[in-house]
């Protein structure tokens, strides 16, 4: 299994970034969600999406962020709005595959916004 992430950059503060991650394969994946990593810190959970489509997110992006998934595509997508220079850091996309399989990574996206 692969993740591949793209649509990281740099963005001014206010603006409007959308990533995308696309896995590799045909098996099931259970959950699907976005982390990210600001040098220094811990990586954290930004926002998770289950495979009926019932997402979640961490307080400091709600109204901000919106996770969604095209199941058919093996594809999540993380539209991030209203960007701050806090949200800077390396995004990772994360699959669950359930306990069988377990997680799987992305390499991540570096994702830079400007004050």
């Amino acid at each position: 299994v692969q993740l591949v992430e793209s649509g990281g950059g740099l963005v001014q503060a206010g603006g409007s970034l959308r990533l995308s991650c696309v896995a590799s394969g045909s098996s099931f994946i259970s959950a699907m969600a976005w982390h990210r990593q600001a040098p220094g810190k811990k990586r954290e959970l930004v926002a998770r999406i289950t495979a009926d489509g019932s997402p979640n997110y961490a307080d400091s992006v709600k109204e901000r962020f919106t996770i969604s998934r095209d199941n058919a595509k093996n594809t999540v997508y993380l539209q991030m709005n209203t960007l701050k220079p806090e949200d800077t850091a390396v995004y990772y996309c994360n699959a669950n595959y359930g306990l069988s399989m377990g997680d799987y990574w992305g390499q991540g996206t570096q994702v830079t916004v400007s004050s």
